[in-house]
């Protein structure tokens, strides 16, 4: 593929702390920087030119190889980003760009540099991370804190380096029974807690107090209304399939009844979500969940009002609650999710648009909906995952927790 024509100058510039311009991108970067706009459903314009600047041409060409191969957008980009971390901090550690393949003493010594003991820190600074090398990737923003990573965040970038390799054709040394012992021991040593996506879990009961907030007559409050309904009860959708909702993928279904042992109560509306490609499913699977009641006419009030009647269904709304043609970000999905919490006084830092899919579990616990029937909705692959919340549920719940009452 061609660059496109470079700008006479110096090109584009990102934003450097304090609002100086970094340095302007070299001609090798720049054709980089063109190659990745390619990938735009991989790569924002926001980090373009960091990535430029930190990826090699064979790192873009797998890129492009892995895009080719339908591999999902969100797969794909976590696999960029952890890319670029794993090639900025090579070069900061050992001075020379990331080998392929990778020599296991390289990746024994991300392991060190990354999950470490913070007591042994205390009487040993040469212990995990050297302060060079934290210094440089903080200067990058892509460090925060001197503190031991999350386990989870290591474990996921070995095993994007371990994929990469598969890629180009090249044996992993990340599987290796000495890597993995050495991982191992780190994970034990590493005492950092495990961290949440969203620290509270959005319950019906606070779900209640956030659509509370989104009974004006504004368009935003009619599509935030209808965000956070389907979020919920679709089974608490990751925020990239609310994002990413079309119209095409709504199923119109007959009305099923209030309680069906009751029909004398009468019906409610229902209507299907063909899911497509997710985490968890291909577009083969035909997987299917449903919308009952106040969800459905939340979002059929939003698609009338919005005059939507294809491609997405939850899009950008300007100052002048004009919307655009363009779908809502992933992003913005968990900044309505914040708002609302400011709206309705809640501590916003305490969530994101993580806690639906951790409150729909929750609370089906707490309703005493049995976990496979969950799943179906939820479309979690992992029991031990999906009963982590039944366990917390249960566990707060029990006897055990209130004999100090």
């Amino acid at each position: 593929m061609s660059p496109a024509p470079r700008p006479t100058g110096l090109g584009r510039k990102a934003a450097a702390p304090g609002g100086a311009a970094s340095p302007p991108l070299t001609d090798v970067q720049y054709k980089r920087a063109c190659e990745l706009d390619a990938l735009a459903a991989v790569v924002s314009w926001d980090t373009r030119d960091k990535l430029a600047t930190l990826l090699s041409d064979d790192d873009i060409a797998t890129l492009r190889h892995l895009v080719e191969t339908g591999m999902g957008a969100n797969t794909l980009r976590a696999l960029t980003s952890d890319l670029g971390y794993l090639e900025a901090w090579c070069v900061a550690a050992t001075g020379t760009p990331l080998p392929w393949p990778a020599p296991e003493s390289l990746v024994l010594k991300f392991v060190a540099h990354h999950l470490w003991d913070p007591a042994k820190r205390e009487t040993d600074r040469t212990h995990g991370m050297p302060a060079e090398v934290a210094a440089t990737l903080t200067a990058q923003k892509l460090l925060r804190g001197a503190t031991p990573r999350a386990v989870s965040t290591v474990e996921r970038r070995l095993a994007s380096w371990s994929t990469l390799h598969q890629w180009r054709g090249l044996e992993s040394p990340i599987s290796t029974p000495t890597v993995r012992k050495a991982f191992g021991f780190a994970r034990r040593a590493s005492n950092r807690p495990r961290i949440r996506k969203s620290k509270t879990a959005v319950t019906r009961k606070i779900l209640n107090r956030l659509t509370a907030t989104c009974h004006g007559a504004r368009l935003t409050d009619a599509r935030d209304l209808a965000v956070l309904l389907l979020a919920f009860a679709s089974g608490g959708r990751r925020r990239s399939e609310v994002a990413g909702l079309r119209v095409e993928q709504l199923v119109k279904q007959p009305p099923v009844p209030v309680d069906p042992r009751k029909p004398e109560l009468g019906t409610l509306p229902c209507l299907g979500i063909r899911l497509g490609r997710t985490k968890n499913t291909t577009a083969s699977d035909d997987a299917t969940v449903y919308l009952v009641g106040p969800p459905v006419v939340a979002l059929r009030d939003w698609l009338a009002r919005a005059r939507i009647a294809k491609g997405a269904v939850f899009r950008r709304i300007d100052r002048w609650q004009v919307i655009g043609e363009r779908a809502l970000t992933p992003e913005a999905v968990n900044l309505i999710v914040k708002k609302r919490c400011r709206a309705a006084g809640l501590h916003a830092e305490e969530f994101s648009a993580h806690g639906l899919r951790a409150g729909y579990l929750t609370e089906a616990a707490r309703r005493g909906i049995p976990l496979p029937e969950a799943m179906r909705q939820s479309q979690h692959r992992s029991v031990q995952q999906a009963a982590s919340y039944y366990n917390d549920a249960e566990a707060a719940l029990g006897r055990a927790a209130r004999l100090g009452l």
